[in-house]
């Protein structure tokens, strides 16, 4: 089932904000967080930057990482979590496991 304009924006923000929260908050020490107009940027204080933001024409999130490169999710609504349209990996495992490997700490999502 595919998401409505309404619910995917509701549900990326919500996504995006949760994980500025949790990084900020576990690897704020180590990595400069910010998020503004929709996009998620983490430059981490090691080099490397992630930028992870929502795009409305294809209902998806797009991440930008200086490990994987470019990846996009779609939502899957039963599992509730954002899927990699080619990998089939989930975004906030995805994000969790590079974070940790650049940082040594393990970022909950």
């Amino acid at each position: 089932m595919s998401l409505d304009d309404t619910s995917f924006t509701h549900i990326a923000d919500k996504t995006l904000e949760s994980f500025m929260d949790a990084i900020e908050a576990v690897i704020g020490d180590q990595a400069d967080v910010d998020l503004e107009g929709g996009i998620l940027t983490i430059e981490l204080d090691t080099g490397g930057q992630y930028v992870i933001n929502k795009h409305a024409p294809n209902r998806q999130i797009w991440m930008s990482s200086p490990v994987s490169g470019a990846t996009h999710y779609d939502f899957d609504t039963d599992k509730e979590q954002w899927r990699c349209t080619r990998s089939g990996e989930f975004l906030d495992e995805k994000l969790v496991a590079e974070l940790k490997a650049s940082t040594g700490v393990a970022v909950r999502l």
